[in-house]
């Protein structure tokens, strides 16, 4: 009898192992961050944000208005191939649009200076990562990026 309960309960744990696998969409292109939209991907806008600093403010511009990567989803996911990026390391940000180009400034560490925007992530296999929007997003321009440079992953929640 404990043999067949113990047979019964691996046979239900080999099952919910199955149904947690991934089966969807992967990126095409390694460390870069996909925006899913049901079974598709939709390519972040990559680009360098140049670094301004003054007494006590640090900017970093992203050259555009606007991006071209869009979607409609208040709380987005994002489907990445890591082999170089560390996504646990991601950071979001809001884009303030100014002079044609896109900015968010961080001022030292007062209160009301920007912060991140806080992100989830899932390891859903070697290399590949879900990361998601913890809280919804107003609608406007967005950047993802490493903590550790001025790599950007530009998209637009419209």
């Amino acid at each position: 009898m404990t043999r067949r309960i113990a047979s019964l309960l691996c046979l239900i744990a080999g099952w919910a192992y199955c149904a947690d696998k991934y089966d969807g969409p992967v990126p095409p292109k390694p460390d870069v961050p996909y925006l899913l939209h049901a079974k598709t991907l939709v390519e972040t806008e990559v680009g360098q944000a140049r670094e301004q600093t003054n007494k006590k403010d640090t900017s970093y511009v992203i050259s555009g208005a606007t991006s071209p990567a869009r979607t409609p989803l208040a709380e987005p996911i994002f489907i990445i191939d890591a082999r170089q990026v560390s996504p646990d390391r991601m950071e979001l940000y809001r884009m303030d649009v100014k002079g044609g180009n896109r900015e968010v400034t961080i001022t030292g560490k007062r209160k009301g200076s920007t912060r991140a925007l806080h992100l989830a992530v899932t390891r859903l296999n070697d290399h590949l990562y879900k990361v998601e929007v913890d809280e919804p997003l107003e609608n406007g321009e967005y950047a993802l990026s490493p903590s550790t440079d001025n790599r950007a992953f530009c998209f637009t929640v419209y």
